[in-house]
């Protein structure tokens, strides 16, 4: 394996935060990724899995252990079993980005409001990543991946990834481990092939961000520039010359809470149901039929609620940092915890926790980090 000098980790997350490892290995291909991670994982020594750094927040000390950077890239054009629709697969260490706009470019619908998301594609189920509506969940077929518990390399369907909102069986929680420990090797994606002539856009937090009406029509592209336009001016869009982007993007996730609970909360914070609100289907064996239908009971959804108005209306607005301290929210968008410049992790660590105890005083919510924490406590 192509093992090189460890590289402090500060210079590979965008959090800016970590010092060198112990041991560091490139694997540009899938036959040196698969053999190093069995490697480690026959060893038992600590791994650490590197793409592209942008959902890590590292601490302070040296990790004791090998780190592990993802390099393979390369998308391939697979035919659909669905009418319309193409399948890409494409390599873990694949820039999320690069993809995104290759799609686009071939007019392939289903990521482009993720434009702009830092980070590998390998990455990408991990948490489900998404934005203004669109997630991966939605256009993942399945993904390659290798187990950490057998070293054994399976191809593992969508539907039996555990995707949620920010979540899936491989992401450790704050707090808690994987359902199931594994790296991904490569992902596929099914993609809907509608071309580069302008069409509705679906979705309302989409249109919503994008200034749209229902019956306005928008190509693909447009839709790309204009996401990635609406993501810098938030300073979501890696920039090493502006320190707003020196973040691990929202740093807090959006609260999913009950109906009744969100109904506690001032009428003005923005809020959408998790599911849609269908009517619910009853189903009566004919043999328990007894002449009528009884009404059912209705059932209201969770309701997604927004992290960064919660935080402003804690009294905590943008660019707010404790004293002396070099960690600040970003001054474009109050859910970015931003390094102002040689940061440690430690100051990082404290405002999220005086954001966490701020909110929760005032709305009774504790919210949760969505990075993955490594050496470092909330």
């Amino acid at each position: 394996m192509p093992e090189i000098d460890p590289i402090p980790l500060s210079q590979l997350t965008t959090l800016r935060t970590g010092a060198a490892p112990a041991r560091m290995v490139d694997a540009l291909t899938v036959d040196e990724l698969i053999g190093v991670l069995r490697e480690a994982w026959v060893d038992g020594e600590p791994l650490l899995v590197l793409g592209g750094g942008s959902n890590l927040f590292v601490g302070d000390e040296p990790f004791e252990g090998t780190v592990v950077r993802v390099l393979t890239k390369g998308i391939e054009r697979l035919p659909s079993p669905r009418s319309g629709f193409v399948r890409l697969r494409v390599q873990a260490g694949h820039d999320w980005d690069d993809l995104v706009a290759h799609a686009v470019a071939e007019g392939l619908a289903g990521i482009e409001a993720m434009a702009g998301i830092p980070g590998t594609v390998g990455a990408a189920p991990v948490q489900n990543i998404g934005a203004y509506g669109q997630e991966i969940v939605q256009t993942l077929a399945e993904v390659e991946l290798i187990d950490e518990a057998t070293g054994d390399v399976a191809t593992v369907p969508a539907s039996e990834l555990g995707l949620g909102f920010r979540t899936s069986v491989f992401k450790q929680h704050y707090g808690s481990v994987a359902q199931r420990p594994a790296v991904i090797l490569s992902v596929t994606l099914e993609l809907a092939d509608v071309g580069h002539g302008e069409r509705p856009v679906a979705g309302e937090q989409l249109r919503a961000a994008l200034g749209l009406a229902p019956e306005d029509t928008v190509s693909l592209a447009w839709v790309r520039e204009h996401v990635l336009e609406t993501r810098r001016r938030k300073g979501m869009v890696l920039d090493a010359s502006d320190p707003d982007t020196y973040s691990a993007g929202s740093f807090f996730q959006n609260a999913i809470v009950s109906a009744s609970f969100a109904r506690t909360l001032p009428p003005e914070c923005p809020r959408w149901p998790v599911t849609p609100d269908l009517d619910p289907v009853l189903v009566i064996p004919l043999a328990a039929y007894e002449g009528y239908v009884p009404r059912a009971a209705a059932q209201e959804s969770d309701v997604k609620i927004s992290a960064a108005w919660l935080i402003e209306h804690a009294g905590l607005r943008k660019g707010f940092k404790l004293p002396r301290s070099r960690a600040a929210l970003s001054s474009k968008h109050a859910l970015a915890l931003t390094n102002r410049g040689e940061g440690t992790a430690e100051e990082l660590a404290q405002l999220a926790r005086f954001i966490q105890g701020r909110v929760q005083a005032e709305f009774g919510l504790i919210l949760q980090p969505e990075p993955v924490l490594v050496g470092v406590e909330l």
